[in-house]
């Protein structure tokens, strides 16, 4: 099941979709014929748990109003998170490796998962306008990741129940200024700013999506391709970054987690490499689709 949030041009108030072919089902539609009481949005049907999952399944769409992908406003699949994104820093070796040798550091590889947070408001949709507010940073950067939606809450996940934790997949842009990353001395401001986090378009349903660990993902600019890699260099896989973070520590459902990116971000290339204004990024993971989103300056 391919799960997205959309508006149309006739009525902007987001609702829940699911995509099939060149197609979107309007659910919050057909859910309103035979479920009362059903979920609005995707987040509260991954809040609705393994009976609710099902339902939407066995849900009659036969009839549901459904319209061109072409012509819809798409939405982050979880336009506003309940809580902060979860997400993991230097988790491809030969990313750890150019970040350390852009910063003169000794290169170390993380031997547990290095954790930092997304602010809620940095979500934005998968084909938005990232208004970059120049008064703030000069050093915009890239980074395409695999994100992660957790299903069914928990804490103290062992690494062989984590993907039975997992609700879908989606496709993650952490946005970075490098600028306030250095003066700040730590990542949430410089990851945080509006917009930083572009999210969707769609958010896969982990039994349609199979083996995260075999995804090839990809960032392009301007159509030159920039990252080219695949979750299997993950250093953490995605079992083990879901067992380190519940410990001690209560994944709920709709949390989100950005798993880390490969190498080639505009920081480690020779010379440096940021985003300018009208430059446009294709973020893509394989099997979810692909992002395309513009940088637009602005310094109000």
């Amino acid at each position: 099941m391919k799960y997205a949030t959309f508006s149309l041009a006739a009525d902007p108030a987001p609702r829940l979709g699911l995509v099939r072919g060149d197609q979107i089902v309007d659910l919050t539609a057909a859910f309103a014929r035979t479920w009362p009481g059903a979920p609005s949005t995707l987040l509260a049907l991954v809040q609705s748990g393994p009976d609710g999952w099902q339902r939407a399944r066995a849900s009659d769409t036969d009839g549901a109003p459904s319209h061109p992908l072409a012509s819809i406003r798409w939405h982050a699949p979880i336009p506003r998170p309940s809580k902060n994104v979860f997400c993991l820093g230097r988790n491809y070796a030969a990313h750890a490796r150019e970040a350390a040798q852009a910063r003169g550091q000794e290169v170390k590889i993380p031997t547990v998962p290095v954790i930092f947070t997304k602010a809620p408001t940095s979500v934005t949709g998968p084909f938005d306008d990232i208004a970059v507010d120049r008064t703030a940073t000069q050093q915009v950067d890239w980074e395409v990741e695999l994100g992660v939606v957790i299903g069914a809450s928990g804490r103290n996940i062992s690494k062989g129940d984590a993907l039975r934790h997992v609700f879908g997949y989606t496709v993650i842009n952490d946005l970075t200024a490098r600028d306030l990353q250095q003066q700040h001395m730590q990542w949430f401001k410089g990851k945080s700013l509006d917009g930083f986090c572009p999210m969707g378009p769609v958010l896969v349903t982990a039994d349609e999506f199979g083996d995260p660990q075999t995804k090839r993902v990809q960032l392009r600019v301007n159509g030159a391709t920039k990252q080219d890699s695949s979750t299997e260099h993950m250093i953490f896989p995605v079992d083990v970054i879901i067992e380190w973070l519940s410990k001690g520590l209560t994944l709920e459902a709709g949390d989100v987690i950005a798993t880390g990116t490969p190498d080639g971000v505009g920081m480690g290339r020779t010379p440096p490499e940021f985003l300018n204004d009208g430059d446009v990024l294709e973020t893509e993971v394989e099997g979810i689709g692909v992002m395309r989103n513009r940088i637009k300056n602005i310094r109000d």
